[in-house]
This record gives C-alpha cells, sequence and structure tokens, in this order.
C-alpha cells in the first residue's frame, strides 16, 4: 500500500559551513515502528523518542504506523540534535495533522524538549545563510537565536517558542494567515567598538614591549616576550585587545559564526568584541587547532580575527606547537577525515610568554640553577622554525624602582588611536588584494607596497648578512618596518623603521628563549 511522504528543509553544520538536508518522512500501514536513515550519529537516532514525545506533548496525535525518516543527502553526516523540529514537521505533515503546501519555501532549525519546547542551538546564524543560499524564503528556529540570525539579510526569520508555535506559525501562507507576523528582530548595523578590558595607563616601565605591542596590533604581527617570572609578561599580553580597532561588519559575522557553531555565543546579535583565547598548556594538537571525531574548531579558529595568547609557551607539548605552524602561515587549517575535509579559519594574532630557561632565572644577576642539559631540554621544545614565524622577539627584564615611580609610559586610547590611523592607511593601500594589514602580505604584495629608501635597503641586507636570518625572517622584518612607517605616517620605508624592526626581533631574545 502506497504511503504518505512529507519533505522538510533544514541543515546539517559542517565544520563551519551549513549544508542542505531535505527531511524525507514516509508514513504508512504496519507495525508502528520509527526508523530514522541517512548517516545519522547518536543524538539524531535519539531524535526518535524526544519527537515522539514533543509531538504528543505538544496537543498533536503520534501516528502509530510505520514511520521511515530519511535524511538526504545520505553521504552527508547527520551531527547534533538540531534535526527535531524538521523531524517532527515532517510526521505532522505526512499524517495531515499541518498543511503540506506551507513548507515548501522555509527552512526549520532546533532541538526540541520532551513538552515540546523549542531549544535554543548552535550555528543559528550558519543556517540562515545556508537557507538564503539555498533560495529558500525564510528560517524558523528557536525565538533566542532569531536576533543571530536576523543578522543575514535576505530572508525572513520567525522564532517561536514551542512546537505548537511553530504549527500555529504554519497555518498561514507565508506563514502569516491569522494576521499574527512572524517576530524578526533588527540586525546590528554598526561595528562594535573596541577598547575593552584591562588599560596599558596600569603598566610602568616597559616602554621597549609598549612599542612592540602597538607595532603587532597596528600590522596584525606575532609576538614573543621572553623574561622572568614576574616581569608583566602576561600583564602586558592581556592588555593587547585594549588596543585593536573594532571588527569590522564583516569580520564580526565571521567571529559571531564561529562562536555560535562552536557554542560559545551566549546572546543574539554581533559579536561584541575581537575574541582572547588563551589556552592552557595542556592542551592537546586538536584543541589547538581543531580536529574530533565530528570536526569543530580549535582555538586557533576560536581566535579568527582576534588574539591567541599562548602563556608559558616552552610547556605546551611539542606537537601542539608545531600543529600552529601551518595555521601560521596560510590562516587556515584543513582536518581530513576519511574522504571529508572541513575547513576553519585561523586568522589571528599570536603573542606568546616564555621563561628564558626553566627556573626563569638565566641571565639576571647569575642566579640561574639550571645545568647544561635543563638549557639543552628547554631549547628543544621551541622549534626553530615556529620562531621564525613570529615577527617580533621582545626581551623583557625587571622593572626599576625609578620606572616603577614614574608615569605610565602611554594609554590604551591614546596607543589605540595610532593603531587605528596605521590600519587605515593599510586597508586602503591593499585594498582589492585580500590582504587587511602588513601581517598579511606575502611575497608579492611586499615587493608591491613595501618600497624603501636606499638607506633604508642597505640598513636591512646589512642586517640580513649580519643576524644570519632566513629568507622569512628577511621578509617579516620588512613586513614589520613597513608597519613601522605606517604608525609614523611615512610613504616609504626608512632606514629608522628598518633599525626598529631589526630591534624588534631580538636575536638574542630568540636565542635566550631557545636556550
Amino acid at each position: 500500500m502506497r504511503g504518505v511522504l512529507a519533505r522538510v528543509a533544514t541543515f546539517a553544520i559542517d565544520g563551519l559551513d551549513p549544508r542542505h538536508v531535505w527531511v524525507e518522512v514516509d508514513v504508512r500501514p504496519g507495525l508502528p515502528a520509527f526508523a530514522v536513515v541517512g548517516l545519522a550519529d547518536a543524538a539524531v537516532r535519539e531524535a526518535r523518542e524526544r519527537v515522539r514525545a514533543a509531538i504528543l506533548n505538544s496537543g498533536f496525535q503520534f501516528p502509530l504506523r510505520r514511520i521511515t525518516a530519511n535524511l538526504a543527502p545520505a553521504h552527508l553526516p547527520k551531527v547534533g540534535p538540531g534535526f527535531d523540529l524538521a523531524l517532527a514537521l515532517a510526521v505532522l505533515v505526512a499524517s495531515d495533522q499541518v498543511p503540506r503546501d506551507v513548507l515548501g519555501q522555509w527552512a526549520v532549525f532546533g532541538e526540541l524538549s520532551l513538552g515540546g519546547e523549542l531549544r535554543p542551538g548552535g550555528g543559528a546564524l550558519a543556517v540562515a545563510e545556508g537557507t538564503r543560499r539555498a533560495g529558500l524564503q525564510g528560517l524558523i528556529l528557536a525565538q533566542e537565536r532569531a536576533e543571530e540570525a536576523a543578522l543575514v539579510e535576505g530572508i525572513e526569520v520567525a522564532g517561536a517558542r514551542s512546537l505548537r508555535e511553530v504549527a500555529e506559525l504554519l497555518q498561514a501562507p507565508g506563514p502569516r494567515r491569522g494576521g499574527r507576523p512572524a517576530p524578526r528582530p533588527s540586525p546590528e548595523s554598526e561595528p562594535v567598538e573596541g577598547g575593552t578590558g584591562p588599560d596599558l595607563a596600569d603598566i610602568r616601565g616597559h616602554q621597549v614591549t609598549i612599542d612592540a605591542l602597538i607595532v603587532a596590533a597596528a600590522g596584525g604581527h606575532k609576538l614573543l616576550l621572553v623574561g622572568p617570572p614576574g616581569t608583566g609578561k602576561t600583564m602586558l599580553a592581556r592588555r593587547l585587545p585594549s588596543i585593536l580597532p573594532p571588527l569590522t561588519r564583516a569580520e564580526a559575522i565571521e567571529v559571531t559564526r564561529i562562536q555560535s557553531v562552536a557554542g560559545f555565543l551566549d546572546g543574539g546579535g554581533l559579536a561584541a568584541h575581537r575574541p582572547f583565547r588563551a589556552p592552557h598548556h595542556t592542551i592537546a594538537s586538536s584543541g589547538l587547532v581543531g580536529g574530533g571525531p565530528a570536526p569543530s574548531p580549535g582555538e586557533a579558529s576560536l581566535a579568527h580575527h582576534g588574539v591567541l595568547f599562548l602563556d608559558e609557551l616552552s610547556e605546551f607539548a611539542r606537537s601542539s606547537l608545531e600543529a600552529l605552524r601551518q595555521p601560521l602561515e596560510d590562516g587556515r587549517v584543513a582536518i581530513v577525515r576519511g574522504q571529508h575535509t572541513c575547513v576553519f579559519p585561523t586568522r589571528f594574532m599570536l603573542v606568546a610568554a616564555t621563561n628564558p630557561c626553566p627556573c626563569g632565572l638565566f641571565g639576571v644577576a647569575e642566579r640561574c640553577s639550571c645545568s647544561d642539559a635543563d638549557l639543552a631540554r628547554h631549547r628543544r621544545r621551541l622549534s626553530g622554525p615556529l620562531l621564525d614565524r613570529l615577527d617580533l622577539l621582545v626581551r623583557m627584564t625587571r622593572p626599576g624602582s625609578d620606572e616603577l615611580a614614574a608615569r605610565p609610559y602611554t594609554s590604551s586610547a591614546t596607543a589605540r588611536k595610532r593603531v587605528a590611523a596605521a590600519r587605515a592607511l593599510q586597508e586602503r593601500r591593499l585594498a582589492g588584494t585580500g590582504a587587511t594589514c602588513n601581517s598579511h602580505m606575502g611575497s608579492a604584495l611586499v615587493e608591491t607596497h613595501a618600497a624603501m629608501t636606499l638607506t633604508a635597503r642597505r640598513a636591512l641586507a646589512a642586517a640580513y648578512e649580519r643576524s644570519q636570518l632566513s629568507a622569512r625572517g628577511h621578509h617579516r622584518i620588512l613586513r614589520v618596518a613597513r608597519t613601522a612607517a605606517d604608525l609614523a605616517g611615512s610613504e616609504r620605508i626608512e632606514a629608522v623603521h628598518v633599525h626598529k624592526a631589526v630591534t624588534l626581533r631580538h636575536d638574542d631574545a630568540a636565542g635566550r628563549a631557545a636556550a
């Protein structure tokens, strides 16, 4: 006997990308059964019991027939409870409890409780983007995630609190029969201002390090701080977000999408500030760059368009640090599982801090108690290729008593204005290239946009020969010099800018970090 077929559109989150999924439900006479097929994980298969209870507790009838639900395409893994609402609606449509023609241009997404309440889930922004790309009219999801989904223009967004409310919304064409409009919040239109967190005005001394912090923020450069315990490495690193420019709308949407998929977005709307991630040194490589059975973003992606701070760098596992090398260079990481690949963005500022030796007192008035073997083990924890990918290597020392009593060198508000002005110059210069700041420039862009005076070329050549820099290090110094010139408002790179870049990439600091 021919069954009754219903089809509802929803989306699976594949890494960070939405994948269009059709939930097809066939109801036909036979012994009562409910089967879900289509490469579903345990959470999706368990939806059978949630959907059954939600339908009954919402005042509907659950058909006592043979029910088969197919999640198409069958080759795509389906993970998580976000398919509950689509499964429930498909069952109601197939059993003639919801009109058949109302869901043709609408996608639905969300988890159901046993009582029929619609629970908010991660990935609402990605699902809304998928809805627009699929050419659908709109999206129905949990009320708590409607504001987030409404950030995507070109689609209608309806927020609901329960399965019963979704069914009522769908009793009208559009779905607006009955005169009650589907609630759609207004999206944010302006980027959020920066300048949050602790202020540089709290710092006494450390002028060279603060200058390095400003250069790093202005050009998006990667920074390593080396110094004994208690000199202020962590304190300075945690003040970096306070001088970064505000997120642009495009950047804020990317950050919001990542945080939403990872389940770290508390409310609706755009992400408020640039992310600052500081994982513990015991983190595994999969937690740092992403991975897992169902690939999910790691700390490097959660810090996208923000700061990844690795405190006690020498205590991180060598495998974890080596896994960062490619994301640092490419701005993305590809996670491969079988024949399936997920790509996560990793365009972050790396700030790391480390002691110069295991006891932390190497070079401090002959107080170091480490043996040659201890120093050798410490050196092996930080590989040369990783250090070569860092733009600024700064050695910090204990500030003197007169510095502690002096006025602060600068404030975050003053530094942020300088950083914003330098970033504006870079955006205009690099418009249309795909790069947004100096640290993103490849070799071709460096050759095009890093014009130098003759004296600057001579200074760079002398530094290259004297310091035994690699070719990568040579280009990194050139990028930092370009940033120093931008901070000074100079059109061309002068010798003074090269000298500053060489000073901030202190070879002695690198050597002591690895010694």
